[in-house]
């Protein structure tokens, strides 16, 4: 069994390969003792080999891991099990987004990264929704109840979060607030995408992924389809297991 491990800002991710199949995966938040918990995800697969990605991957390759690759790879090998042929990747985690192009191939062509502050992140939309008292579960599907396009125009969390709640006490509906706040994310990410070149397929990974919101507004923003993975969280992490079955050795 080959084993990728990302361990990333929000959460950790393990996934287990065998013969170039996924045969199972674990997702947890991440804990203050990282090295800890990830051993304890790691172990019971009885890996042949660890390779490592994302924030923690260096701590993990002290402790543990045979190998380290960074998160721009592990996702492009990732997105391509998942989407054969793709060459636009867009990942967004909790702390930072990241657009990968590929060229044809599925070589590293270009990429873009937003790694200066929480804008445009997973924590942004995290932010947003406590200041409605909402839950992130909650958040995007509220959003996709309104169709009225209020403006948010500061995409600096602290700033971003004083005008949502204006917003909010001047009586604007919930659902208005919401939609306007992942229009604001769609804007910073299109721009992104724009920068590094996109084709007209885009796989979205990482755990914003699974705001349906985010995708269809994205979609609709660009005029392209956008692909979402079963579990987009853990592509990095499959992208690292597939790395170490592929270069690794037992």
């Amino acid at each position: 069994m080959m084993v990728g491990i990302d361990l990333g800002s929000r959460t950790v991710k393990v996934a287990a390969v065998e013969n170039g199949e996924l045969r199972a995966f674990r997702i947890e938040e991440s804990t203050f003792d990282l090295e800890r918990q990830a051993r304890r995800l790691v172990e019971p697969f009885r890996p042949r080999r660890v390779v490592a990605t994302g924030y923690g991957r260096h701590l993990a390759r002290r402790h543990f891991a045979d190998e380290v690759i960074t998160e721009i790879k592990a996702h492009a090998i990732g997105a391509r099990r998942c989407f054969p042929g793709c060459t636009t990747i867009l990942d967004v985690g909790g702390q930072d987004a990241k657009v990968i192009r590929l060229d044809g191939q599925g070589c590293i062509d270009n990429f873009q990264m937003n790694d200066k502050c929480a804008a445009g992140t997973g924590r942004f939309l995290e932010i947003m929704a406590g200041g409605l008292g909402l839950s992130l579960a909650e958040f995007g599907p509220l959003a996709l109840a309104s169709t009225r396009e209020l403006a948010i125009s500061s995409m600096c969390t602290v700033f971003a979060e004083s005008e949502v709640i204006s917003l909010k006490h001047a009586g604007h509906p919930p659902a208005d607030v919401a939609r306007a706040v992942h229009l604001s994310v769609v804007d910073r990410l299109a721009s992104m995408l724009a920068r590094a070149g996109h084709g007209d397929n885009i796989v979205f990974t990482g755990g914003v992924a699974r705001n349906q919101a985010m995708v269809r507004l994205l979609a609709e923003k660009l005029g392209v389809s956008i692909l979402v993975a079963d579990t987009p969280d853990i592509v990095g992490a499959l992208g690292a297991a597939l790395h170490g079955e592929t270069h690794g050795r037992a």
